[in-house]
């Protein structure tokens, strides 16, 4: 994957972000009552979800693109048995 479009994919998941923020500060909490304030979270999380998405959507491609290298070791663990 480019740099640009690993660039973009991350800045549509802020642009999610932000108007998932807004959306819900412009639903919600003009007329928070008590059982708003206590959905709130709920709520909170799904207008949050395409931004939480797309965010892990660019990590995996992200990761797939540049693997960790190998353990100095060769992956043994001396600590295991």
């Amino acid at each position: 994957m480019s740099k640009i479009i690993s660039v973009l994919w991350l800045a549509g998941a802020v642009v999610l972000s932000l108007a998932g923020v807004a959306a819900f500060i412009y639903l919600f909490l003009r007329d928070l009552n008590l059982f708003y304030l206590i959905l709130s979270p709920v709520i909170f999380a799904v207008y949050q979800f395409p931004a939480v998405l797309i965010f892990r959507l660019w990590k995996g491609w992200k990761r797939r693109q540049n693997p960790e290298p190998a353990a100095p070791d060769g992956g043994q663990n001396p600590h295991s048995e």
